[in-house]
């Protein structure tokens, strides 16, 4: 797939994925968090509680989920956001997690689960 068609597919997986997070009562603080070597997709509130979400989207039939793509040095760039975005806002000592949302489509049609509390 050409970069910017994945780059256009991952941005609508975001986009579907704040829209899944909002109906549930998610509160979104920031999308698209980055610092050097790293990304947070998504960063909400939901009952005191600090969540970021990976956001991982595919387009058709495919083996593998999409939630086996995250690596561990993906998953050690995301701790790093992650303490740099708590500490920047003063949320350090606010109970967090990491949740992942895979956002599938199908043609017209759109596949959401959401991994709640997925890796430390």
């Amino acid at each position: 797939m050409e970069n910017n068609k994945r780059i256009e597919l991952g941005k609508e997986g975001e986009r579907e994925a704040e829209r899944y997070l909002k109906k549930r009562g998610y509160r979104i603080l920031e999308r698209n968090f980055r610092i050097k070597g790293g990304e947070l997709d998504i960063v909400a509130e939901k009952d005191g509680e600090i969540v970021f979400v990976e956001v991982r989207t595919r387009e058709g039939d495919f083996f593998m989920d999409p939630i086996f793509s995250i690596t561990p040095k993906k998953r050690r760039s995301l701790r790093r956001a992650a303490e740099v975005f708590l500490l920047a806002r003063g949320l350090d000592l606010c109970p967090c997690r990491f949740d992942v949302i895979t956002v599938v489509k199908k043609g017209r049609k759109v596949e959401i689960e959401h991994y709640e509390n997925i890796f430390i």
